[in-house]
């Protein structure tokens, strides 16, 4: 038997104001005054002082403000690299992202860009990334992705929606201050919230599990239930909770894997431009047949904060794009593998993912 030697983030802050430490924590990482950091930042900060006057810049650091309307592409990550190189004559000292699961995975998927030649589409894939990443700090802003302690970044590519999954993929640092997710919208909050409860449930039911993934993931699975079913927390020990959910919930798929709802919303993201969080619990809502318990609890907290998902965003897709969504989603066969075993491509046909869809 052969196990996989997977990487952890090797440093980690965690508590309310630290991202005050930011300077501090960055500065031994300037590899010279012409070597700025680069910070990558959800443009829905842009002019909220309450947060950018607290980014720290010297010499010739840059921040770049970035749209997480759309999901994070290839393309973007070219352009980005191209940016920084021209405009920095010493290369970079460090890409530090600071969003949600958008902006931490351009963010790494930059500095990995950054030192290995080529295109991000060519990187795509297990284990493809040749050179160690610039030095890379992720700043959730939002909790439930987990983008902060994975091994990947989830990229649509031209032909594709598959993260550059890599041992230097893992961001360097993360600072987990739970303050920067004050402002989040509920149903913001739910979704991001249900792609961590998501992640439990596919990671605990998969057939890669393992005693170190079921650990982590019945932790985030606990901590779930207890902010999006009880009621007895406070809005800051909820912020606090989430965010360790959502570490958690990355860290139990790092020796398994996710499953049927990832799969699919795959489909949905790639045509469709489908948000990953609003997209998995679209697919997830419809899969009692694979996940009864969890699907069951997904609903209860559904209703419980009056969540109302879209409905019919499939209704006028034509053959074609159904074959598209499909062909998406059966490339991603470890997903599958880990859902529903070796022989899972007897029990998932692709009639079988077209009526799935059409309930969507």
């Amino acid at each position: 038997m052969s196990y996989k030697n997977f990487p952890m983030v090797p440093r980690v802050v965690f508590g309310r104001g630290s991202f005050n430490q930011l300077s501090e924590i960055i500065a031994p990482k300037r590899l010279n005054v012409n070597a700025p950091f680069i910070f990558l930042v959800d443009d829905v900060f842009k002019g909220d002082s309450w947060l950018t006057s607290r980014i720290p810049l010297s010499y010739e650091d840059k921040v770049i403000y970035i749209s997480s309307k759309e999901e994070p592409k290839t393309e973007q990550v070219d352009s980005l690299v191209e940016e920084i190189i021209l405009t920095s004559s010493q290369g970079a000292s460090g890409i530090i992202g600071i969003g949600g699961g958008t902006l931490l995975d351009l963010a790494k998927a930059v500095a990995i860009m950054l030192n290995n030649e080529g295109e991000a589409k060519d990187y795509q894939g297990w284990d493809l990334v040749k050179n160690p990443a610039v030095y890379h700090v992720g700043i959730p802003t939002i909790s439930g992705t987990g983008a902060e302690v994975s091994r990947t970044t989830v990229l649509t590519g031209p032909k594709m929606k598959l993260g550059i999954n890599s041992d230097f993929t893992p961001f360097d640092q993360v600072v987990l201050d739970p303050e920067l997710t004050k402002g989040v919208s509920t149903n913001q909050w739910f979704y991001t919230g249900m792609d961590c409860f998501i992640h439990c449930i596919e990671s605990l039911n998969g057939s890669y599990l393992n005693t170190f993934s079921q650990t982590y993931g019945d932790m985030a699975f606990q901590l779930c239930k207890e902010i999006f079913l009880e009621d007895h927390l406070s809005a800051s020990d909820a912020q606090d909770k989430l965010m360790m959910a959502s570490w958690h919930g990355g860290m139990s798929i790092a020796y398994s894997q996710v499953g049927v709802a990832h799969a699919m919303s795959y489909g949905l993201s790639y045509l469709l431009g489908t948000k990953h969080g609003i997209g998995n619990c679209i697919v997830f809502d419809h899969l009692e047949e694979f996940y009864p318990e969890g699907v069951k609890l997904f609903k209860e907290m559904k209703t419980k904060y009056s969540i109302e998902l879209p409905k019919g965003i499939c209704a006028n897709l034509d053959d074609s794009e159904f074959d598209v969504m499909i062909n998406i989603s059966l490339s991603l066969e470890p997903l599958w593998e880990n859902a529903l075993g070796k022989n899972w491509k007897k029990i998932i046909t692709r009639d079988k993912l077209k009526e799935l869809y059409q309930k969507m």
